[in-house]
């Protein structure tokens, strides 16, 4: 744990107390479990189009509104369940958003009747690591073919929301890859 933040260098999050922590804590580290990676995925989902602290701010509310992103109690969701969320201020309400978590839980749900998992699947698509961190944002890619493979075969699986980009950001979130900047006070290369 980080606990001096005065002229630290940050790749983000500088700044708000919520975005450092988030940045020097979990970002790029390693996510395991379907429930927990569900979460990353609807998350970045949800920020599609909003800036990461909108939805880091609603994130707790998130974890109310969506039963601890427990795939099995999400899959159970029905119509009157994503009126009752449309209605939720603590979450982003859009509509194609919420629907697409519940969608997405179901996909989990499946896999793991298939006697695979979200995890397995997910971490599946790890690159190799980079020889050195990126020096800047600028060498930072928004996507990548491991990306674009997570995002095809989660939309092979009944996924959806799950593009390249979206995916890319999801396997940063969750440690598939380690895009802090050189000199990151988080970077861990």
């Amino acid at each position: 744990m980080i606990t001096e933040t005065n002229d630290l260098v940050r790749c983000f999050g500088a700044g708000d107390p919520l975005y450092e922590r988030y940045h020097d804590e979990e970002w790029g580290l390693p996510v395991h479990g379907d429930a927990a990676l569900l979460e990353r995925i609807v998350l970045e989902g949800a920020q599609s189009g909003l800036a990461w602290i909108t939805i880091l701010r609603k994130r707790e509310g998130y974890r109310q509104a969506f039963a601890g992103f427990e795939p099995e109690a999400i899959a159970a969701f029905r119509d009157a369940d994503v009126e009752r969320l449309m209605d939720d201020a603590g979450i982003v309400r859009n509509r194609r958003k919420i629907e697409s978590a519940i969608v997405n839980a179901r996909a989990t749900v499946a896999l793991q009747e298939a006697g695979g998992s979200l995890d397995a699947l997910f971490w599946s698509h790890a690159p190799e690591p980079r020889p050195a961190a990126p020096a800047a944002w600028s060498e930072v890619p928004t996507s990548t073919p491991e990306s674009v493979a997570l995002a095809k075969d989660l939309k092979k699986a009944g996924f959806v929301f799950v593009g390249p980009t979206t995916m890319y950001a999801a396997m940063q979130a969750c440690g598939l890859v380690d895009d802090h900047i050189a000199g990151c006070v988080a970077a861990r290369g």
